[in-house]
């Protein structure tokens, strides 16, 4: 219901505000981008700028209205630069290679679920995988799973499209304060218009490409100062609890051990291969899992399991974990007793469990392939 304040507003701009928006979303639905579904947490601080608490981040209509005004915002300007015949800067995001294509299509097929070949690449296809997880155990690890399929986003006076927005054409232009691209693409619709000289330059629009390649080099590295900051918080918040054990998800899985990210902070920690148990562990890429070779035990992409926290680094934002053995509790694990029989029955043989190469420090978390 509208208070004291929205009241005035209500007939003469939120009513047609969300008609608008009504329009919006019917038209995005007909073009289907790509729907995946990945919470964003948010960290709040205190007046100290201690970390308070750590909380899903919100995400209401309001929020949905101004995001796909800025799309069209975005779109209108790419159209406009086009139609004046001055190059843009646009958003570039490429659709997935083969090679991550066919390794998604074999990951997806050991859960049953079947990406065709042979048809168009379109975000629809992704959509109905997507769509066919929704609720199940399966539901996050395949929506991180897609994530990674696709390419990484970038700028260039080259229209190759917006796979992701299923858009033909789509330059930043509503971000002035946080992008260099958004001041390109004002510049360009100056010179377009004719609004006056601050226009692009004839040598300035000669350099583009160059300034798209830089100008994506330093979001990158913009991206990893901002994961580097929140790691930090992240520690300094979990080191008074170094000792606890909590549930955690596998983010991520590598030869030389599993990410997880600890519920509900979303702190990402490494189990080093060395401190899983005493079988030998062989990394199956293909389908994102470590592989006991005599127990058979699995850990997988988007498993959940019990872990214990003991260290958090707060200077490189790193959380070491240990894994939390309790059969009662985890069903299908192998007890600690078992893993020493192995262990044994390996020593007699010549054999040597695989602990890796040599044992990681929590530091080395920023190993992680992150392929945003």
């Amino acid at each position: 219901m509208p208070d004291e304040l929205t009241e005035p507003l209500l007939e003469p701009v939120l009513k047609p505000l969300y008609g608008t928006f009504k329009a919006i979303m019917k038209a995005r639905a007909k073009r289907a981008p790509l729907e995946l579904d990945l919470p964003e947490r948010k960290i709040q601080l205190d007046d100290h700028g201690h970390v308070a608490a750590i909380t899903l981040r919100d995400r209401f209509d309001a929020h949905k209205i101004v995001e796909e005004l800025m799309i069209t915002a975005n779109v209108c300007a790419a159209e406009e630069l086009e139609k004046h015949r001055v190059t843009a800067m646009y958003r570039v995001h490429e659709e997935p290679p083969m090679d991550k294509m066919e390794s998604l299509r074999e990951f997806l097929g050991t859960l049953d679920l079947n990406l065709s070949r042979g048809n168009v690449m379109m975000p629809r296809l992704f959509n109905g995988i997507l769509e066919q997880v929704k609720g199940s155990p399966h539901e996050h690890m395949v929506n991180e799973v897609v994530l990674r399929s696709q390419t990484q986003a970038y700028y260039s006076p080259d229209n190759m499209g917006h796979f992701g927005l299923a858009l033909p054409r789509y330059a930043h232009f509503t971000s002035p304060i946080r992008r260099y691209a958004d001041l390109i693409v004002h510049r360009g619709l100056i010179r377009a218009l004719g609004l006056g000289k601050d226009g692009l330059t004839d040598e300035q629009m000669d350099k583009l490409s160059s300034i798209g390649e830089q100008i994506s080099s330093t979001e990158r590295r913009a991206m990893a100062a901002e994961r580097e900051s929140t790691d930090r918080y992240l520690a300094n918040y979990l080191a008074d609890h170094v000792g606890d054990e909590f549930m955690g998800r596998i983010t991520g899985v590598t030869r030389f051990g599993l990410f997880v990210s600890l519920e509900p902070s979303g702190g990402d920690g490494l189990i080093p291969i060395s401190e899983i148990g005493m079988d030998f562990y062989s990394h199956d890429e293909a389908h994102h899992r470590l592989v006991g070779e005599s127990s058979g035990e699995e850990f997988k992409l988007g498993d959940r399991i019990k872990v214990r926290l003991t260290e958090a680094n707060r200077f490189t934002g790193g959380l070491k974990l240990n894994l939390v053995r309790e059969d009662e509790d985890i069903p299908g694990l192998t007890s600690r007793k078992q893993h020493k029989k192995l262990g044994a029955r390996h020593a007699r043989s010549g054999g040597r469990p695989a602990r890796g190469r040599g044992k990681p420090s929590a530091s080395s978390k920023k190993a992680k392939s992150r392929g945003r």
